[in-house]
């Protein structure tokens, strides 16, 4: 047994001992997006603190915990605060809970995030289909020995994003009469934004948006055959696009803005799911 499976297990073991719930579900709620967990009725919650040896979310607006619920009729786990790499993590930490939640039960992980528009037509709101992603820029979270308990050494990337869920987000946009966008997630370290010339390089990659978080946590998922989805919500037109200076504080107060929209959307494709 592998040192990644080994601290699965223990993490694991932890959230046992306070509920047996078993989702279908993991919901990654990115920043300025996490009051999502709290307008569902939790089944139970637990503070990673409560869990051995696992990394807590240090970014303000980060709750910093599991919670357990049926989205309709869908048992879901919620992240609520995910781990970025820039905290200082490993990146084995940085994808140690999309891990823990398939261990868990969940088959299904359902990736948000805020990121910086590229233009294009994007605008502060704007919520984005992520259709694929570029994860050059950091470290694969599948680097060192491979862990064969969760995947092959080699897994193919060529459909992260599955086609299937893809179109039911699209659907369910279309319903409630949501204009959503679509596009490439490119991932940067962080936690500096990027400059002006990063931008234009992240523009002639093929990127639509750009953020700190996300892509190593679908490269993990996809490695251990999680079906995967995504919404980048845009929560500011990146450097050299914007004549704004660029702040965290920003993206918390566009976020509460779109909020009601957000949340509408990811309930009705969870109930879906």
């Amino acid at each position: 047994m592998s040192q990644i499976n080994d601290k699965i297990d223990r993490c694991v073991k932890c959230i046992r001992e306070k509920t047996d719930f078993i989702p279908k579900v993991g919901l990654v709620l990115g920043s300025g997006l996490g009051d999502f967990a709290d307008m569902v009725k939790a089944e139970a919650i637990v503070d990673y603190s409560e869990i051995d040896g696992f990394p807590l979310s240090t970014v303000a607006g980060h709750k910093g915990r599991f919670v357990f619920a049926n989205v309709g009729q869908t048992p879901t786990v919620i992240m609520q605060g995910r781990v970025h790499f820039y905290e200082g993590y490993s990146m084995e930490d940085v994808v140690l809970p999309i891990r823990l939640m398939n261990r868990l039960g969940a088959k299904i992980l359902f990736l948000t995030n805020a990121a910086g528009g590229l233009g294009d037509g994007f605008t502060s709101g704007d919520l984005m289909l992520i259709t694929d992603h570029i994860s050059s820029f950091v470290p694969n979270p599948l680097l060192g020995p491979n862990a064969d308990e969760l995947g092959v050494r080699f897994p193919d990337m060529s459909e992260v994003y599955d086609k299937e869920l893809q179109e039911l987000i699209r659907n369910v946009a279309k319903a409630q009469d949501i204009s959503l966008k679509e596009g490439v997630y490119l991932q940067f370290t962080g936690p500096s934004y990027e400059t002006p010339s990063e931008i234009k390089m992240a523009k002639l990659l093929g990127a639509s948006a750009v953020g700190m978080s996300t892509a190593v946590e679908a490269v993990a998922a996809n490695h251990m055959g999680m079906k995967i989805c995504g919404i980048s919500f845009i929560s500011n037109l990146a450097a050299g696009i914007s004549k704004d200076k660029l702040s965290h504080e920003e993206v918390k107060a566009c976020a509460d803005a779109v909020a009601p929209k957000f949340q509408g959307l990811v309930r009705a494709v969870i109930e879906s799911m």
